[in-house]
């Protein structure tokens, strides 16, 4: 084996955690970034610019303090306003990027919240129909398991 190949297998056997997210080393960074949730393509490529960190590297060749800078860049980013996934938040008024578990927890107040104002999306919500206008004559159906109407095969006595 050359000595490319080898750092290589080097850097797959190796597991990078990052926000309470293991990566495996093997990856590139700009899309490994990306495994991360609440990180989309366009967060990946704000860090990795911001950063100055070559989006092509494998996540395993990243030292303790490049991760370390990372996760405190994306605890508290800096970038532009459209880029953040929580634009003026309902409490606070502020743009907030979220992360991991903060952004699955805000998720779910934000869904109790509307059910417990009695709003038109709370209440689809709860029904478990779709919030956003689509049709729901053919899609979105209930109980299709069942296979009500269909008679079955078989000897009748």
């Amino acid at each position: 084996m050359d000595e490319k190949e080898q750092k290589n297998k080097q850097y797959r056997e190796k597991i990078v955690r990052i926000l309470s997210k293991d990566i495996e080393g093997g990856m590139n960074i700009y899309p490994g970034l990306t495994k991360i949730k609440g990180v989309s393509w366009g967060v990946a490529n704000a860090v990795c610019n911001i950063l100055n960190i070559n989006k092509n590297r494998k996540i395993g060749s990243l030292n303790e303090e490049e991760i370390k800078k990372i996760t405190e860049f994306l605890k508290n980013p800096k970038f532009p306003g459209h880029i953040f996934n929580r634009k003026k938040d309902f409490e606070t008024g502020t743009d907030k990027h979220l992360t991991g578990s903060n952004l699955e927890l805000q998720q779910d107040f934000d869904i109790k919240r509307l059910k417990k104002i009695k709003s038109y999306r709370g209440y689809r919500h709860t029904t478990g129909l779709p919030l956003r206008g689509q049709r729901t004559k053919s899609h979105f159906r209930k109980n299709k398991s069942k296979g009500v109407g269909i008679k079955r095969k078989g000897k009748k006595k």
